[in-house]
């Protein structure tokens, strides 16, 4: 998985932006940041997803995920090997980040 391909993923999502915080590449859905690149280096990219989703990506292809070191990881922020990771694998975990963060629809009021 190439660097360019991760963002076209994360790009094709509803409504997804590119930006950069800490000098690295991040996607946003409503202004939450659902997935990075370079983080912690060139190698690895990073969604954020829930400590029962990551344990289950992470066990399912742990020479894909892993979660990020320190803190962050324990919340769910899970790195992504880019030379391991599939488009069809890698989709399903920015999907997953995704909807985790982007705005939920709102009920329509009854007049």
């Amino acid at each position: 998985m190439s660097a360019d391909r991760f963002r076209r993923a994360a790009l094709s999502l509803p409504e997804a932006v590119e930006s950069s915080h800490g000098g690295h590449p991040d996607f946003r859905v409503g202004k939450r940041v659902f997935a990075s690149l370079f983080y912690p280096d060139k190698d690895w990219g990073m969604v954020k997803l829930t400590p029962e989703q990551q344990t289950i990506v992470v066990d399912a292809e742990p020479d894909i995920f892993r979660p990020v070191p320190g803190g962050w990881g324990k919340h769910g922020n899970t790195n992504v090997r880019l030379a391991k990771a599939d488009l069809a694998t890698l989709k399903s975990a920015l999907t997953m980040a995704w909807q985790n963060l982007a705005p939920k629809p709102r009920a329509k009021k009854k007049s």
